[in-house]
């Protein structure tokens, strides 16, 4: 079966692997130059499969009004007359309950932890590197509130067997050599040994490669401008550079997939959600992080990616714009200072992209009303934690294949008259 894949992100370059490791033939369609160049360009650098959580939870509300308040904001709402936004704030809101963060949370676990699996199987069978090291994430707390809150995840992580360990200022240290100079500011943290990090840009690229040489035709500098259907099926889609047939089609467009869908009248509940990162080449080995640490108080990732310190996150919700804010720039900057000035600030390159977020957390991965039609997208803040495993998901659902994991609530109809 021909499969055309929209978009050359981390998801949209696993879902074409595993779709042509099917035995399929798959053409990526993209309008960038090469993969890798939008979301998946210089994110946080995390594989979280421990730290799977929801956006939405129980206080985030409360919360959202103290931290618009902040200096260094974690969360920087700019409203605007746009009825998505709203739309998706109201269903994001309706998901800070505990029942439903239990749920999502479950879910998002175990795509995580089917990535994790996957990811492993991967570099096994290829040998791909992408700057990666296997040493765990760190969730810091600076205060004892957020130590106390953190007793959610805790029991989240217990019922799912995910390992972790709960740690004193003095295990933090153990952990993060780096933080000495910052232990009194430490209440404690939350520790995931099976957690990773990896440049997802270095990932994507080489998959890419071992994906053409498995048969798989990069289309780059194409501008998708519809899904073409027919008789109630995908049949393919037009480009600025003519038409593309196709037996089936991926949508794998991020915080654009909406767009796509939207002439077809499937509503997807994706908004993007903007992220900032600082990539800082290392000049005191000792005053840097060993893997991820994630600052609680300030939402932000400090993650080692070989002689580079990354430091990514913030929630920006401000529609479809990439600037730069240097107010933003200044939170990273006060972040890695803090905890680990062993980089070179006036060497940062600084970035910003746009994370496709559902209200819910987890992402759409699934067939859509249209026959030959899928979505692998809305992956939040976890594309690169839930590539592999969301790529390997939609190549069993376009084949025909029961998937190794449960994907019934992870569709597109998990939305159907519900507030998820």
């Amino acid at each position: 079966m021909k499969v055309a894949v929209l978009g050359s992100g981390v998801i949209g370059v696993a879902s074409a692997w595993y779709l042509a490791k099917a035995g399929h033939e798959v053409v990526v369609v993209d309008r960038q130059e090469g993969p890798a160049l939008e979301t998946s360009f210089a994110n946080a650098g995390q594989l979280s499969y421990g730290y799977t959580s929801p956006w939405a939870a129980p206080g985030i509300p409360r919360k959202a009004v103290k931290w618009l308040m902040m200096e260094h904001a974690p969360l920087i709402l700019r409203p605007k007359p746009d009825m998505a936004m709203l739309s998706w704030l109201t269903r994001m809101l309706a998901n800070c309950t505990s029942a439903a963060y239990a749920r999502n949370k479950r879910r998002m676990l175990r795509v995580s932890d089917y990535s994790r699996q996957s990811l492993e199987a991967l570099r096994a069978e290829t040998g791909i590197t992408y700057d990666g090291r296997a040493k765990g994430t760190l969730q810091l707390f600076r205060t004892q509130a957020q130590v106390d809150a953190s007793a959610k995840d805790i029991k989240a992580l217990a019922a799912d067997g995910v390992p972790f360990e709960v740690l004193d200022a003095a295990g933090c240290v153990r952990v993060e050599p780096g933080l000495a100079a910052a232990r009194d500011r430490i209440a404690g943290g939350l520790h995931t040994p099976g957690d990773e990090t990896g440049d997802c840009f270095i990932f994507t690229n080489a998959l890419a490669k071992l994906a053409t040489a498995v048969g798989v035709s990069f289309q780059y500098g194409r501008t998708i401008r519809r899904i073409l259907v027919d008789g109630g099926r995908a049949t393919g889609v037009e480009t600025d550079q003519g038409r593309l047939d196709a037996d089936a089609v991926v949508v794998a467009l991020g915080s654009h997939s909406p767009a796509m869908l939207k002439p077809l009248g499937i509503p997807l509940p994706v908004y993007p959600v903007k992220g900032y990162s600082l990539t800082i080449p290392i000049v005191d080995a000792a005053r840097a992080p060993e893997s991820t640490v994630l600052d609680e108080t300030y939402k932000v990732a400090l993650t080692r990616l070989g002689t580079r310190i990354r430091v990514g996150g913030m929630a920006e919700i401000s529609g479809y714009n990439n600037a730069l804010t240097p107010a933003r720039r200044r939170t990273l900057e006060h972040c890695v200072t803090d905890l680990f000035p062993g980089g070179d600030l006036s060497q940062a390159s600084f970035w910003s992209g746009l994370r496709p977020m559902t209200p819910d957390g987890t992402p759409v991965i699934g067939a859509t009303p249209l026959r030959n039609l899928f979505l692998n997208t809305g992956h939040g803040t976890l594309g690169w934690t839930m590539g592999c495993g969301s790529g390997r998901l939609i190549a069993d659902i376009v084949s025909g294949r029961r998937p190794d994991i449960e994907t019934g609530d992870l569709g597109l109809s998990r939305y159907s008259g519900t507030a998820a």
